[in-house]
């Protein structure tokens, strides 16, 4: 395999940046921000200890309504929230205006859409929606960190069939993804990577050299931790299975982790996958270096090169 990849993680879709999303999860590229606000009302509404009947007869509605709001099965629309907190005596107005932007967030089209080809799952969406990232990547850059020439070389050594053209589109497409990195309210990133992604030469010494900068540029940013793995810390069940943990909202309260298997992605939103795999990252985190030992050991590198 050209570029020393290995060749299963040119079968890797979102995490490693190389290839484009997975159709059979497309349908949901719009949910998490609505399940985040309907979860939310359902909560407001259980806090006030209101019945779907209580509330119905409030605003005229029918029970079948709200129910079928709580449970994803209809959106809610900005001005059918403001009703729904009124209802709930929600009174403070950041409250209120946060839930309100969530649905009409919910309802909003961003920028992936552009790029129908190149993300077609749900990943950027949640992706944009998180407070924090939890990423380990085991082999390669995470897709998210990775330099245009880095991915540049993996789109090529991965997708041989991709024409220049093609190459641009996904090029731009990965522009925008990584525009969550400069607005004003960036998501926390927490890095785990294992030691190889330094000694993995993708694409040569320059675009080795462009990405290990980029990645010190990073990790030096207060809104991120960045560490490594070493090839020595021993055997641990999640070295070898790269993964992502989007969480939606402050304090772990809703989350989903991104999973890359060889034909395509898997979403993981059950309560007790989610703490599995929250567990399984802290443990990388205590078993990696620190942050400032891992950016020492990427000037290191940097400099034997």
């Amino acid at each position: 395999m050209p570029n020393g990849l290995p060749a299963v993680r040119c079968l890797g879709t979102l995490l490693s940046g190389a290839t484009g999303g997975d159709g059979m999860v497309a349908a949901r590229a719009e949910t998490f921000r609505a399940r985040q606000l309907r979860l939310e009302l359902l909560r407001l509404r259980t806090t006030a200890r209101l019945t779907l009947d209580d509330v119905a007869a409030e605003l005229d509605w029918s029970s079948s309504k709200i129910s079928r709001i709580e449970s994803g099965r209809n959106g809610v629309s900005p001005s059918d929230v403001r009703l729904l907190l009124d209802v709930y005596g929600v009174r403070d107005h950041a409250t209120r205006e946060k839930l309100v932007e969530l649905a009409r967030a919910a309802r909003r089209k961003g920028w992936w859409h552009a790029y129908p080809e190149v993300f077609r799952s749900a990943y950027a969406t949640a992706e944009a929606d998180a407070v924090t990232i939890s990423t380990y990547e085991s082999d390669l850059v995470p897709g998210l960190l990775q330099t245009a020439d880095y991915q540049t070389a993996l789109l090529r050594a991965c997708r041989p069939d991709l024409r220049d053209a093609e190459i641009e589109r996904r090029l731009a497409a990965r522009a925008e993804r990584r525009a969550i990195l400069t607005r004003s309210d960036p998501p926390r990133l927490m890095v785990v990577v294992g030691e190889a992604v330094l000694r993995r030469p993708v694409g040569g010494r320059k675009v080795m050299r462009g990405q290990l900068t980029y990645l010190i540029e990073l990790a030096e940013s207060p809104w991120m931790s960045f560490q490594i793995l070493p090839s020595n810390s021993g055997s641990h069940a999640g070295r070898g299975v790269s993964f992502v943990l989007l969480d939606l909202a402050e304090g772990g309260r809703l989350g989903v982790v991104f999973l890359e298997h060889l034909t395509g992605h898997l979403f993981l939103e059950a309560e007790t996958d989610v703490a599995r795999y929250r567990e399984e990252f802290s443990v990388l985190v205590k078993e990696a270096m620190d942050p400032e030992e891992s950016i020492a050991l990427i000037r290191r590198s940097l400099a034997e090169m």
